[in-house]
């Protein structure tokens, strides 16, 4: 090798080395006092030790002399252990201790490229965001700016383009202003840290120019607001090391594509089993009385595993992952804690995405039904209900995975439809002892058949318990049955045992659908 070779591999070393300094010591110092990880730190706990393979690690901001490490992306491959496999992943992880992470032109450059790979490969695209937007300091105003913006409209519509093709996931781990708002925006998996990430169309400084509004970053758009009021946050976690293993357990129930099935999890339980008495003890025996359908699920799941998806927002509904004898499975189920368990819009959204979410990726739905039905009044009608609703009747009517409906407790109207009744061709429609399907519960039959005795009677509200409890024998489940409108009804203690069955028959189900474009969303 000649002295000139090996004195270019000294210097190679010598910048590589630098660029893994990344905003340099007081820079990396800040990071660590806000309570976050750097971005090497985020991609060191994210992939096996020594599988990354980095892209783009000499590139620098455009235009400008000084060395600007990374341009404030690091992009690459690597080896995630997911817990049931292992796989390989792209990632881009936004450096905020370089330009506070923000979009240049040859760090979007970059991400770009790592998106490609990640769609040609087929493998899952994840984002560690960490990011202030698009970047508006040093070099001026210049045409190259105006490159830059015009040219991150790509990022927008590849990650459009790419939905429901590869998992993606955008962590947020820090700011994701402006632009870098709608890369969670158009992702499937969106966890927030708690303290330290912020979403919005616009920060603090710009939001105070443009509409007067002065607020604090987690006031405008903290996890808090997300996670718990604008449903746009999927789960708040309190530290980076607990959203990367979110993230760990959220692929680990998800192909690497949509044309594969998700991986089945060894599982050393028996799935004939019955399960425990206490599963009886869940459902109360007042068909008026809330119960947290959390603890049926555990009963369900293996090993009472359950991640969950937005727990905090629209809790009337609750979706997330399972598995039945290491089958992964998506559960949507109401939640007669909160609301009674109606479907109003924040719920039917949440259950909607979900729905396209699993049948995108080929993961199995399971409904459990205890639902009264859909919101109503006035303040539900000028929020769109019928619109929102008809969102979640579509996506259940379109999906073409195994479909599973438990009717728990009650299924009455238009809700019994939206949670995968007769009609939208469930695999498996059971129920348990005392459950009832009807176009409605029997109080609001009486309301109707009865409005004059009950104007006129001396204590309406006795009448009408007295006439609902004589209704109710009319749409016991057992008469439902032999009608041979459910396919059968079961023991509680028989569930898991049952779905595994049903999970096993399914396993090459394939659903003939008359060839579009696509549907017309009512969203």
């Amino acid at each position: 090798m000649s002295n000139k070779m090996r004195q270019e591999i000294e210097n190679l070393a010598r910048l590589r080395e630098e660029i893994r300094q990344m905003g340099g010591e007081e820079a990396v110092k800040k990071q660590h006092g806000r309570g976050k990880l750097t971005a090497r730190e985020r991609l060191d706990l994210l992939v096996e030790k020594g599988t990354f393979v980095e892209t783009g690690m000499l590139g620098s901001e455009f235009g400008v002399d000084e060395l600007v490490p990374a341009d404030g992306v690091i992009t690459g491959c690597g080896k995630l252990n997911d817990g049931v496999r292992i796989r390989d992943v792209a990632v881009a992880a936004y450096d905020f201790t370089v330009r506070g992470g923000s979009m240049g032109i040859v760090n979007e450059t970059k991400v770009t490229r790592i998106r490609e790979i990640a769609l040609k490969e087929r493998i899952p695209m994840i984002w560690l965001s960490d990011s202030g937007g698009a970047r508006v300091s040093g070099g001026g105003f210049s045409g190259e700016r105006v490159a830059l913006f015009a040219n991150t409209g790509y990022l927008f519509k590849e990650e459009s383009l790419m939905s429901g093709i590869i998992p993606q996931i955008a962590a947020m781990m820090g700011p994701g202003y402006a632009g870098t708002a709608y890369i969670p925006g158009l992702s499937d998996f969106v966890p927030m840290v708690k303290g330290t990430s912020f979403m919005g169309l616009g920060g603090p400084a710009l939001v105070k120019s443009v509409i007067g509004e002065k607020l604090t970053e987690d006031e405008l758009g903290g996890s808090k607001i997300h996670c718990e009021i604008s449903g746009c946050g999927d789960l708040e976690v309190n530290s980076d090391e607990e959203c990367i293993k979110a993230i760990k357990e959220y692929i680990s129930f998800f192909p690497q594509h949509c044309e594969e099935k998700p991986q089945r999890k060894e599982w050393s339980g028996d799935p004939m089993a019955l399960l425990d008495d206490g599963i009886l003890n869940v459902i109360p025996d007042n068909p008026r009385e809330a119960y947290d359908m959390h603890d049926l699920i555990r009963y369900i799941v293996d090993d009472g595993y359950f991640f969950e998806m937005k727990p905090k927002w629209g809790r009337n509904i609750i979706t997330g992952f399972g598995r039945v004898d290491g089958y992964s499975i998506g559960i949507v189920a109401n939640n007669p804690m909160f609301y009674g368990g109606v479907i109003d819009i924040n719920a039917a959204d949440k259950a909607t995405r979900f729905i396209w979410l699993c049948d995108a990726f080929n993961i199995p739905l399971l409904f459990l039904s205890d639902v009264p039905g859909f919101m109503v009044g006035s303040k539900a009608e000028k929020s769109g209900i019928i619109r929102h609703g008809a969102k979640m009747i579509h996506a259940v009517a379109e999906a073409t995975v195994p479909k599973f409906s438990l009717i728990v407790r009650k299924s009455y109207g238009a809700g019994y439809y939206a949670m995968c009744g007769k009609a939208f061709d469930p695999d498996l429609l059971i129920a348990y002892p005392g459950a009832e399907i009807s176009v409605m519960g029997p109080e609001g039959m009486v309301s109707i058949f009865a409005r004059k005795q009950l104007a006129e009677a001396e204590n309406p509200q006795e009448m009408l318990a007295r006439l609902a409890e004589e209704i109710r024998p009319q749409i016991n489940i057992f008469k439902t049955a032999k009608s041979g409108v459910i396919d059968d009804v079961i023991d509680p203690r028989e569930t898991r045992r049952v779905l595994f069955r049903a999970l096993e028959f399914t396993k090459d189900k394939k659903i003939f659908r008359h060839p579009r474009k696509h549907g017309v969303y009512p969203v």
